[in-house]
């Protein structure tokens, strides 16, 4: 075991430690450039997805608006509370303005990587689609590139199928522990039996859980930061001069000063809105759209809604309460936002924030299950192997939430998801091309007038593309 912890580790130190922050940056920065600030020019069009009438009619697949909550529900988790408070604490406030940055530059990185995933996904027998980062790999750089794909996958079911699950599992009964004295066991038999009633059901039902779950977390949440910063709003303009201020070095606030930010701030929104990481493709493949910008412009919205609303509101719950002190490390993560948050409305919000948690942890393991039932199709089509995976996601949910130090076995996590995330970023830089091809297809229909653009794959015959996808 102890050989095992110190490959990972190398592993880990090698793709987070010195290569896969700055591949990121960089790659995010060109894809802002070169796409002439995509995620800017179409930010409009984000929002007409939260508006049924403008996408049209489904025919019973998963419609663009519950493949973003689903996107959202995995992406916004223990990072948006807990992150976001280490950031503050290791970084200082100027961490927040970097979260933002690289929020504004990932938008541009998952629009590409998820308007790719629609473009080579593939129809299931079910009638549903399926793709993502696996599926571009092989369909669109070529099955010479078939082991490309399948470390991706075992790097995705390692990580997100099976690490992760275990972690958010125990998140949420050490959560209800604390806040209403249930036992960890009772927690772990409860959220495993929700966990496999609705991923028996298969995409559609993890859509339609989402589509309940996810917006009353979210607007919960981001209600409860409104009614403080409201309550403080006199002081909301220092508050903003102290996030610039530390950003920038004018004014310091932790040991590293700017340095530590910028670093902080940087870590922390990529592991929250995890654009660029390969794995929100994988939901993003499953919608049924026009055109694949459409949900590529989607998918850059959930980046914009995980860090620039709902981890600034964890900020400003933090930064306008008096329990931070810049430079003090004796409360840090979860606990920091909650002493805050009851420093602002009472004792009474530990309840609010563990209800929050819940409901962040579970919308993420479901999410996670699915990332890893896809990697699985790069393996096999059988539908026994889906069963017995679905088993491994339960029971793993519920050692997870009611083992003693169950999840040390997952110390693989991270380097496995550092290691996706390099594949991806790969894959992402070959495909680019392709990638622009079809975004100036989606813009050029839109200069010449068509509010909806539509796609057509005889248009882009020279590729691999499953055109029973785009028949209607």
């Amino acid at each position: 075991m102890g050989f095992l912890e110190d490959l990972f580790g190398y592993i880990g130190d090698a793709t987070w430690g010195w290569a896969l922050i700055p591949f990121l940056v960089v790659l995010g920065v060109f894809f802002t450039l070169a796409s002439g600030l995509v995620q800017f020019r179409f930010f409009g069009r984000m929002f007409r997805v939260l508006v049924p009438s403008r996408t049209g009619s489904t025919k019973g697949h998963v419609s663009s608006l519950q493949a973003l909550l689903v996107s959202v529900g995995g992406r916004v988790g223990g990072g948006n509370i807990a992150g976001v408070a280490v950031a503050i604490t290791l970084g200082g406030p100027g961490a927040v303005f970097w979260m933002w940055v690289i929020a504004l530059i990932g938008m541009a990185t998952s629009l590409f990587e998820c308007s790719l995933a629609q473009l080579f996904k593939r129809t299931d027998e079910d009638g549903t689609y399926r793709g993502g980062p696996a599926q571009y790999i092989r369909h669109g750089l070529g099955h010479q590139y078939n082991w490309l794909a399948i470390i991706y996958a075992i790097a995705l079911i390692a990580a997100f199928g099976l690490g992760f699950n275990a972690f958010q599992g125990n998140t949420v009964a050490v959560s209800v522990e604390d806040s209403f004295g249930i036992g960890q066991i009772w927690t772990g038999i409860v959220i495993a039996l929700i966990t496999g009633i609705v991923i028996y059901g298969g995409i559609k039902r993890i859509a339609l859980v989402a589509e309940f779950v996810v917006p009353i977390m979210a607007i919960g949440y981001i209600l409860m930061a409104i009614i403080i910063i409201v309550a403080s709003i006199g002081e909301v303009p220092a508050v903003i001069a102290t996030i610039f201020n530390n950003a920038f070095g004018i004014e310091e606030a932790v040991g590293g000063g700017m340095g530590a930010a910028i670093a902080q701030g940087l870590r922390r929104g990529l592991f929250s809105n995890e654009a660029g990481l390969g794995s929100a493709p994988n939901v993003a493949a499953v919608a049924y759209v026009r055109h694949p910008v459409s949900q590529g412009i989607v998918q850059a919205l959930s980046v914009f809604i995980d860090t620039i609303i709902i981890c600034s509101c964890t900020a400003f719950i933090i930064l306008l309460g008096d329990v931070y002190v810049p430079g003090a490390a004796d409360v840090n993560g979860v606990e920091l936002t909650q002493q805050s948050l009851a420093s602002h409305v009472g004792v009474w919000a530990q309840y609010v924030l563990t209800i929050a948690i819940i409901l962040f942890a579970y919308s993420s393991i479901i999410y996670n299950y699915y990332l890893g039932e896809n990697a699985l199709t790069v393996f096999t089509e059988s539908h026994t192997a889906r069963h017995v995976f679905r088993i491994i996601v339960v029971v793993l949910v519920f050692v997870g939430a009611s083992a003693p130090g169950a999840t040390a076995v997952f110390f693989f996590s991270d380097p496995m998801m550092g290691v996706l995330a390099l594949v991806n970023l790969l894959a992402l830089i070959m495909l680019f091309p392709v990638g622009m091809r079809v975004l100036n297809d989606y813009r050029q229909q839109v200069r010449d007038g068509t509010d909806h653009p539509v796609f057509d794959p005889e248009k882009f015959s020279d590729l691999d593309i499953d055109e029973t996808a785009w028949r209607d």
